[in-house]
């Protein structure tokens, strides 16, 4: 294995990595909407309602929301603050998948899936767009770890922890959370044949401490819910935050019914697996078949030797997400942890029993995502958006000549598969956070507007817009959610600054309304990338405007 002193080198440049991704502008929708929401919470002083602009929000739990309302508490409404929760729940994931990977196989697998889970693309990407995913998987991870150390060592401790990690997890998210950890448990004590475990007090001790954990979140959904079955959510009155949260939920979401239907592709995750596990996404592939083989060829009898807690929970994990109506890349994010340790057992088991053969083709493979990695960071870097600074150029510079050397170092090949893959993660991630996020930002309007207001000192108590459309990025970082009027009631009101696009510009004008002074800024989805906002040629033909303007 690798010595411990290149181990916690590669650990500390990943940190590095998040943290230059903490002062990126948060994205628009989710991360920005969150970040929003958790700030109304502050700024008004009320933790128990949850609302999405002037909308009262029944779709997810609080928890991750009062953990980003804490630290603006500690360090102020910013960015990098509301993205702190979502790191430290990252770290704490990594740290549970080594403590997961040495629990079913050896100290060793543990280090590598910690830092396999810390560099896989979508748990990078996560830390910067951060959403609910994050706190979720660190805590569901952190719930299996100890709840899997509690079957096999039968200690209260381990699942009293595990209890509380798992009402943290539900208190993020709702059912997806206890599905998450009761698969791969289901799965450990199908193969180890240990169900007694769960015959003892102590489950009855850890369910009290989840329900404990859990009443926070289900008094405030009593408190803005239950109390007012008047309220009309989602057109319907007589609303239970808690029924919604034990029962519909899970069923809205694998229907469509209540977020909409984006995906009725069976096999969408299967394709989205090819990016978010880069650079791990071959090996990993190549793990879950040979553990598919290895357990076909053992008839699924019981080895010590063996785990069937990461496949299986992969497997159903993946059957129940990908009959669901809604999909996104990022729900496949609880799988990392388990895929992380599942793919370390596998490099582990290759080092171990010394298949050098296999080690070398390996290696082969993982020198090819380097160099897709080095074009695409190429391309990002001197066409996508042109390097225009020479400390851009020295960062990359140091960046490859880091990958070179390990590249061209005289050492075992095992060293040379782990080093070089983590290298792929912190080159590409590295160029991502410090050029091209901040670069695609400057086409989101909203943040970018913000920045407008503030160097022209307009009040924003002042700036309305003319529609329900959300405005997270201008909200965020005006400290202030833009209010809302209509067109008609403008002829009401004087020295106003509306926020408006292109077609309500027009409208504006054809109704005789007059402006002494505007600004404008480009508008694209930056998290809905397409091949012709990426090439510069034919980028203003995807572009949209945004307009702030002084009615007087």
């Amino acid at each position: 294995m690798i010595s411990n002193t290149r181990y916690w080198f590669l650990l500390f440049l990943t940190l590095l990595v998040y943290i230059t991704g903490m002062f990126v502008k948060l994205f628009e929708n989710d991360s920005a909407q969150f970040a929003v929401m958790a700030m109304r919470m502050v700024q008004e002083n009320d933790f128990l309602s949850l609302f999405k602009g002037p909308e009262e929000y029944l779709d997810k739990p609080h928890m991750h929301y009062w953990l980003a309302a804490l630290s603006y508490k500690i360090f102020g409404i910013h960015a990098w603050a509301y993205r702190i929760t979502g790191i430290l729940a990252t770290l704490l994931g990594a740290y549970s998948c080594f403590g997961l990977g040495k629990l079913l196989y050896n100290r060793d697998t543990g280090k590598l899936a910690a830092l396999i889970f810390m560099t896989a693309q979508t748990i990078v990407l996560a830390t910067i767009d951060l959403r609910t995913d994050s706190v979720l998987t660190g805590f569901t991870i952190f719930a299996i770890w100890h709840l899997t150390a509690y079957i096999e060592t039968k200690s209260l401790k381990n699942i009293i922890i595990g209890a509380f990690g798992a009402g943290i997890a539900f208190s993020t998210k709702g059912q997806i959370a206890l599905l998450v950890i009761g698969f791969p448990l289901l799965c450990h004590l199908a193969y180890t044949r240990k169900w007694k475990r769960f015959l003892s007090l102590k489950v009855l001790v850890a369910l009290l401490v989840f329900g404990i954990v859990i009443a926070p979140m289900l008094y405030a959904y009593y408190h803005q819910f239950d109390l007012h079955p008047e309220k009309i959510i989602r057109g319907k009155s007589n609303r239970s935050g808690i029924f919604f949260i034990f029962w519909e939920q899970s069923f809205e979401r694998m229907s469509g019914s209540g977020m909409g239907k984006n995906s009725s592709d069976y096999f969408f995750f299967f394709h989205t697996f090819l990016w978010v596990f880069l650079p791990w996404t071959i090996l990993g592939i190549v793990a879950f078949g040979s553990r598919v083989k290895t357990f076909f060829k053992l008839k699924f009898k019981y080895k010590p030797k063996h785990e069937f807690l990461t496949l299986g929970g992969i497997i159903l994990i993946f059957a129940i997400i990908s009959f669901a109506q809604f999909k996104l890349p990022h729900y496949l994010n609880i799988t990392m942890p388990l895929f992380a340790v599942l793919t370390a057992s596998y490099l582990y088991s290759l080092y171990n029993q010394d298949k050098r053969k296999t080690i070398k083709v390996v290696l082969g493979v993982q020198y090819f995502i380097l160099s897709l990695v080095f074009i695409a960071t190429v391309l990002i870097c001197f066409y996508v958006f042109k390097f225009e600074s020479t400390r851009a150029y020295i960062l990359l510079g140091l960046v490859f000549a880091l990958a070179i050397f390990f590249c061209l170092k005289r050492e075992d090949y095992f060293i040379r598969i782990i080093t070089l893959s983590v290298c792929s993660s912190l080159g590409l991630n590295a160029v991502l956070n410090t050029h091209f996020y901040p670069s695609l930002l400057e086409y989101q309007a909203g943040s970018s507007m913000a920045e407008t207001v503030a160097e022209n000192n307009i009040p924003v108590d002042n700036i309305y817009k003319v529609s329900a459309h959300h405005t997270w990025g201008l909200d965020f970082y005006n400290k202030k959610p833009v209010k809302i009027t209509s067109i008609r009631e403008l002829s009401t009101k004087s020295d106003i600054w509306v926020y408006v696009d292109d077609k309500q510009l027009k409208e504006l004008q054809k109704l005789g309304y007059d402006w002494d002074r505007q600004y404008t800024e480009d508008q694209f989805r930056i998290t809905r990338l397409q091949a012709k906002f990426l090439d510069p040629s034919t980028r203003k033909k995807v572009l949209n405007k945004r307009h702030l303007i002084h009615i007087y």
